[in-house]
């Protein structure tokens, strides 16, 4: 099943719950613009390497169109699609003034020098300028992207339209960015995940948690959990996993990362195991924090986890999550469990249109506002409804989009 369709399968679930007819879907669906754009790149070996480049605008009935950039491998145009009608129901979920957007550059970062990745960026802002800015489609990081991609990627929007540091968020504080910017995806799974477990009738000192993916988000989703008193056994990245039954030594698996370039190869103070086995361990709340579509029908079986936050985006693949909720078990889904990042970057934004700044700690107090309002809704959906996590949030995401779009007029 492609990206898209997957996405689909749970948008029409939760549109049978509202009646809505096809028409009405086939508008909320289709996106607004799609672009995809030849990116020719001289190489630092005076080469030239073609890439492809893809944003996708979703939907803008409620505000300007706002999602990341991602530079993977992978990425093809069924991906973008996808991701960005994520970002749609994403932004509708936690009622911030956003539609949705995706981009995304088909190629590996880690094989490009540093010079490389800032030509390859502004290139692609050359052929994109046009149709991104504060008031249109607002871009920011992603899987492969950072704050250095979003300085280039602004400082190129600016030669064409002047001072406009809203075009993008996730910016280095240096560039008009916020505090609390780069953890605030994986603050956003920890702050969920302690709220949800006590909806639960549990205490974080009795959930043992695996983490798998051990970047940005992964890193501070774990640091977070690890201070809430959760005891972390496992994490993982593309070394394998890593496994204490005791709990990991949270502090000194960051400081390892940090010091090995953000890997965790060769790290000592843990049982080491294959990487995919991570998602079957017998633990109480499973965070996927990589990558799309790894529960699958072929290994959903084995998963033994009670509770799963979706870190990732799509982690689920939407049979499996059939079987989870047969078994009874409590899922977040991404569209709620991963909205710190772009919450945030919806402060990173207003700041910028008032030319004002926020500390760290009234950056954290609003985010905590923002998710706990948003999952309480949730929350009471489901109970009242007698309806999975997933499928309330959804519902409610799409009445918010659904009602836009009728009251401006199609």
């Amino acid at each position: 099943m492609q990206a898209f369709q997957a996405t689909q399968v749970y948008f029409d679930r939760a549109a049978d719950l509202l009646g809505m007819d096809e028409q009405i879907r086939c508008a909320l669906l289709t996106a607004k613009r799609e672009v995809r754009v030849q990116i020719p790149v001289e190489m630092d070996d005076g080469s030239i390497r073609t890439l492809l480049g893809y944003r996708v605008q979703h939907d803008n009935s409620r505000g300007p169109m706002k999602g990341g950039l991602r530079y993977h491998a992978d990425v093809d145009l069924d991906e973008v699609r996808a991701l960005a009608a994520l970002m749609t129901w994403k932004t509708a979920i936690v009622n911030i003034p956003y539609g949705g957007a995706k981009g995304g550059i088909t190629v590996n970062p880690g094989t490009l020098s540093s010079k490389e990745l800032e030509r390859v960026t502004r290139k692609f802002v050359d052929q994109i300028h046009d149709v991104i800015g504060p008031q249109v489609d607002i871009p920011a990081p992603d899987m492969g992207t950072n704050y250095r991609v979003m300085s280039w990627l602004r400082n190129q929007w600016e030669k064409y339209h002047g001072f406009g540091p809203a075009c993008v968020t996730g910016k280095p504080v240096e560039h008009y960015g916020v505090p609390g910017r780069e953890e605030a995806t994986g603050r956003g799974v920890g702050i969920l995940a302690f709220k949800l477990i006590r909806r639960l009738g549990k205490q974080p000192r009795d959930i043992r948690v695996a983490i798998q993916g051990f970047g940005n988000v992964g890193t501070h989703t774990a640091k977070f959990l690890h201070e809430a008193d959760f005891k972390v056994v496992a994490i993982s990245d593309v070394s394998g996993a890593y496994v204490r039954e005791n709990g990991l030594d949270i502090p000194d698996a960051l400081r390892f990362a940090l010091a090995h370039r953000g890997k965790l190869t060769g790290y000592a103070n843990a049982d080491h195991i294959p990487g995919d086995q991570l998602l079957t361990l017998d633990v109480d709340l499973l965070i996927p924090a990589a990558l799309g579509n790894v529960i699958t029908e072929q290994n959903v079986a084995a998963i033994q986890a009670e509770i799963i936050l979706e870190a990732a985006n799509g982690p689920i693949h939407p049979a499996a999550d059939l079987v989870l909720q047969e078994r009874g078990v409590t899922i977040l889904p991404d569209i709620l469990a991963n909205a710190g990042g772009v919450t945030v970057s919806y402060f990173e934004w207003v700041q910028n249109l008032q030319h004002y700044k926020w500390g760290l700690d009234r950056v954290r107090q609003e985010l905590d506002l923002v998710l706990s309002t948003a999952f309480e809704q949730v929350w009471q959906e489901a109970q009242e409804a007698r309806i999975s996590m997933r499928a309330s949030a959804y519902k409610l995401a799409i009445e918010r989009v659904h009602r836009a779009t009728l009251l401006a007029g199609f």
